[in-house]
């Protein structure tokens, strides 16, 4: 497998120096199989084969990369699909893991001393701070800095997956709607031309509606389920005040989002990354993010992370699928990028009316949907360029449309772990932790029942 890819990587110096992407006109949807696979595996195997999931995930996700890869160099040639694998490669998965890795070290590394007790107001509490965090240093930011306060304030409770379900519900997604740094999709707008602070005042309702009744609703939950908590000996220990320890690691968290801004205001022009044109400013911020990654290493301590529960695993379980889950969605991706040209042309018609407008509430599910089961960001892109792609258009005559793709992009990415990358991270931190989640279907039958209906009114209300 390693030489087959490093054959494809080899041979695609040779290919034109143009942005690889595979032309969606020409593929059938039995290439959009891989990705069904992959889905399938991290849905099923853990439940039906744990322990060897547990032990070969990361041979599982090569198998489906392989089961996509080895086809289309048969069919498209070695120059295409190594030129499709160094475009996964620099313009999405590296940006992505190295942000990732950035801020899972910095987060795991700021550490919430005191006594912190999960009652449902404590919960409530601190879901709702990491709600209106995540617009300000992004979602997967805000949810590594307080999974493990919540992790720890829990830690006594026997009934608690509820706790970091909603979690993913409201810190992991929603919480990110208002500004280009909470989620990648907004942050892709930004970076085409929507002001910073449009979201901020076309989706402020939506995302309040949709805050304010999960909230509800789960203080509802989480006081019913606490009054069933068996009773404990009162607790005498000492009190100890709330602090924080590791600030260093909050103002490394700082840099990120501004290294992450750096790349949407400064364009210094591109660069040649093998056949990839990109970005000097993205070429910045991987330094810049690796750089902290790096300090934060250095700068904290052992015990402080030790204290937090911090551990590689979640990490490293998040680098190997997502590195299958990349190469396999590009069909996907490439097929809905053709629009009517494509085999989803079908699919796409339902958009727009007799008359060619388009229709927001449709845009809104079918962007959320699709962002449910793909990465949310680049399916933010296709159906902004579905909807003319022009910013200024989609900001004015077009905002129905544009608030409908960036609500149904960022909202419905918690339908499933896969849908936002934060996710499956705190899955994989919560279940690193002794906490057993819900499996796939499990966590999807969560959102089917909390999620669904509310998106139900918010297109009522909204679109």
């Amino acid at each position: 497998m390693r030489a087959a890819i490093l054959a494809l990587l080899l041979a695609s110096l040779a290919a034109p120096a143009e942005a690889a992407a595979i032309d969606g006109r020409q593929l059938g949807l039995i290439w959009t199989l891989p990705f069904v696979g992959i889905l399938l595996s991290i849905a099923l195997m853990p439940i039906l084969t744990p322990g060897f999931w547990h032990h070969h995930y990361g041979k599982v996700a090569a198998f489906w990369g392989a089961i996509f890869l080895l086809p289309f160099l048969i069919v498209f040639g070695p120059a295409m699909a190594g030129q499709e694998v160094v475009f996964v490669l620099v313009q999405e998965y590296i940006p992505f893991i190295v942000l990732l890795l950035a801020l899972y070290t910095t987060g795991g590394g700021v550490l919430l001393r005191g006594t912190l007790v999960g009652t449902p107001l404590t919960n409530t509490a601190l879901l709702a701070i990491g709600t209106v965090l995540a617009s300000f240093m992004g979602t997967t930011g805000a949810s590594m800095l307080l999974i493990r306060p919540v992790l720890r304030a829990n830690q006594h409770r026997t009934r608690k997956v509820h706790i970091f379900v909603f979690f993913i519900f409201l810190v992991s997604n929603i919480g990110g709607s208002l500004t280009p740094i909470g989620d990648p999709p907004l942050y892709l707008g930004f970076l085409k031309g929507v002001s910073f602070f449009w979201p901020t005042t076309h989706l402020f309702l939506p995302f309040l509606f949709c805050a304010v009744i999960l909230l509800a609703i789960f203080y509802t939950l989480d006081s019913i389920l606490y009054a069933r908590e068996p009773k404990r000996p009162a607790d005498t220990a000492p009190r100890e005040k709330l602090s924080i320890e590791g600030w260093p690691n909050v103002w490394l968290i700082g840099v990120v989002v501004l290294g992450v801004l750096l790349q949407g205001i400064w364009k210094p022009g591109d660069v040649q990354i093998l056949t990839e044109s990109v970005g000097l400013e993205r070429i910045v911020a991987i330094g810049i993010f690796l750089g902290v990654t790096l300090v934060s290493m250095l700068i904290t301590s052992n015990a402080l992370r030790e204290a937090n529960g911090f551990a590689w695993g979640a990490m490293a379980e998040v680098a190997k699928l997502f590195a299958a889950i990349f190469l396999c969605m590009g069909p996907v991706l490439a097929i809905l990028k053709a629009g009517p040209e494509g085999s989803a042309a079908g699919l796409v018609a339902l958009t727009s009316d007799g008359s060619g407008a388009p229709i927001p509430w449709v845009y809104f599910w079918m962007s959320g949907v699709l962002s449910s089961f793909l990465d949310n960001a680049p399916t933010y892109l296709v159906f902004f360029n579905l909807a003319g792609g022009d910013p200024n258009h989609l900001m004015t005559q077009g905002a129905a449309t544009l608030t409908a793709i960036s609500a149904g992009s960022v909202f419905m990415g918690a339908n499933s772990y896969i849908g936002n990358a934060p996710n499956f991270m705190v899955k994989a931190i919560v279940e690193e932790n002794g906490v057993r989640m819900p499996s796939f279907f499990g966590y999807c039958a969560w959102a089917l029942i909390f999620l669904v209906p509310l998106f139900v009114l918010v297109t009522l209300i909204f679109f």
